[in-house]
């Protein structure tokens, strides 16, 4: 058996196929490749934008729409169960990252270009375009990170906190640390974003049956 199956939906509304694959389907020479988890709940459907990787053990339910270009990865969970969530185009949620929200409360909502890190938990919070959350952190509820801004590795954004556009906040809990050159957002946030495009490649080019 292969090791890994990839699992996306070219078109966004194709999520009705998908649902009926939810663990297994047959690739192209007939070999059986494990599938993501991907589950509706109240009857609603995880929808996906064109292009998207979606990694074998990932978790995805409920009320999800990423973009295009999205990259969702190995025992990453999304759970739009409670309250909604949305990615824009090229996010990518990086292995054994959360993301979740608060029930009739708070939905997480995350914009174009942003890289959510190995293990980070994002919480119900809104993240702005070309946004950067490192290993580790974490941001709760209500909190707003703005465009071209750097969550360090570790830091814990706390509920409610607003960070400034073209800063890093570190620490716990996260506080403003310095300015972001336009060097720095274009070699690191944007840098990453297109990375992992790359990476997800090496899978899409694999024999992976795909549903679509």
């Amino acid at each position: 058996m292969p090791v890994a199956r990839l699992m996306f939906a070219p078109h966004a509304g194709e999520i009705a196929v998908v649902g009926s694959l939810l663990l297994r389907s047959l690739g192209k020479d007939g070999d059986i490749w494990p599938m993501a988890t991907i589950l509706p709940v109240k009857g609603v459907y995880p929808q996906f934008g064109a292009d998207n990787f979606i990694a074998p053990n990932a978790t995805i339910v409920g009320d999800v729409i990423t973009g295009e270009q999205c990259s969702i990865w190995f025992n990453a969970v999304i759970r739009g169960d409670v309250n909604s969530i949305r990615l824009g185009n090229k996010v990518n949620i990086q292995d054994n990252a959360v993301l979740h929200a608060t029930y009739e409360k708070t939905k997480t909502i995350i914009g174009n270009n942003v890289s959510v890190g190995h293990l980070a938990c994002v919480h119900g919070c809104t993240l702005h375009d070309n946004v950067l959350v490192g290993m580790g952190a974490i941001v709760m509820d209500n909190a707003v990170v703005h465009s071209n801004t750097i969550i360090a590795a570790g830091a814990v954004v706390l509920e409610g906190t607003i960070c400034e556009p073209a800063s890093i906040y570190a620490g716990v809990p996260a506080k403003k640390v310095k300015d972001i050159s336009k060097d720095l957002i274009q070699n690191e946030i944007q840098r990453i974003a297109n990375n992992y495009i790359f990476y997800s490649g090496w899978f899409k080019d694999q024999n992976t049956g795909n549903p679509g």
